[in-house]
């Protein structure tokens, strides 16, 4: 049995996920980042081989892709995370023809062709307020942690407005919120609300084509995946449990065992085994 890991070192949390040789996924772990990306990148590995339950030495080959990308040694090939969550996409919804990833820091709509190649993509303004460290900022202002988020929203009554494109003017908005009196849960949902409406504004800039399919760490709210559908008018796909935060990571592995059986096919000598020096982001 040959075994890949994929990598996805984001700014805000690094995901592994370990494949077999069947497309199996038999082990996947995460933690918060840091600043010490290396770090952050041995440990994740390190517990996902424990939740698999297989050796490092087990392990045939491992590409990363994510905000750190290139700070993990051990790798045999990066990718960008458009290409990873490319794959990873098309893995869970093989009908996947436009992607809209919300992470923590960044959000990313693009269109991919049948081949799973990324065929146009869109970024969210540097400053924008749509990612989902937002959201996580906007519980701490008011005394909440980010577990708190979705008991928030299914509690809400009504969506009060936040409308800042940048975070810090959002930011005031909730400040200002809380001192007129307005519940937490609806200020939780207005900024929810905001961030959809951007999401979508984004998403629109592709010409978003059937299926629709949503990953990012917000999804692990059941709300956010319904008012994105609601927002767009159109069903979205959402990957089950925490898939949808891992799906960059799962992409990779997929890559891995791609690269693999092109190793084998094209035998010893072959370039599938690359130098470190001679590294790049791969398509």
């Amino acid at each position: 049995m040959a075994y890949t890991i994929g990598l996805d070192i984001g700014s805000t949390y690094t995901k592994g996920l370990i494949l077999d040789s069947d497309h199996n996924i038999v082990g996947r772990a995460m933690k918060a980042t840091g600043a010490r990306l290396q770090e952050a990148a041995d440990a994740v590995v390190g517990m996902t081989l424990e939740a698999a339950g297989v050796d490092k030495n087990d392990i045939d080959y491992c590409i990363t892709t994510g905000y750190g990308r290139h700070m993990f040694d051990e790798r045999d090939l990066q990718v960008t995370d458009l290409t990873a969550t490319a794959r990873g996409c098309s893995f869970l919804f093989p009908d996947t023809h436009t992607i809209l990833d919300i992470g923590g820091q960044t959000m990313k709509a693009s269109k991919i062709d049948e081949l799973k190649k990324v065929q146009t993509f869109r970024l969210n303004d540097k400053c924008a307020s749509g990612t989902g460290m937002f959201l996580e900022k906007t519980v701490r202002y008011m005394g909440y942690e980010t577990e708190d988020i979705g008991n928030l929203l299914d509690t809400a009554n009504e969506a009060v407005p936040i409308s800042g494109v940048c975070t810090v003017f959002a930011e005031s908005e909730v400040i200002n919120h809380l001192s007129n009196g307005v519940p937490p849960e609806d200020i939780m949902f207005g900024a929810s609300k905001s961030l959809t409406k951007r999401s979508v504004q984004l998403l629109k800039r592709v010409k978003p084509e059937t299926e629709v399919t949503v990953v990012g760490g917000i999804l692990r709210w059941s709300a956010m995946a319904k008012a994105i559908a609601e927002e767009l008018k159109l069903d979205v796909n959402v990957a089950e449990d925490d898939l949808p935060q891992f799906t960059a990571a799962l992409g990779c592995a997929i890559l891995g065992h791609i690269r693999l059986n092109k190793i084998k096919a094209d035998g010893p000598g072959n370039p599938g085994s690359k130098d470190k020096s001679e590294q790049r982001d791969a398509a």
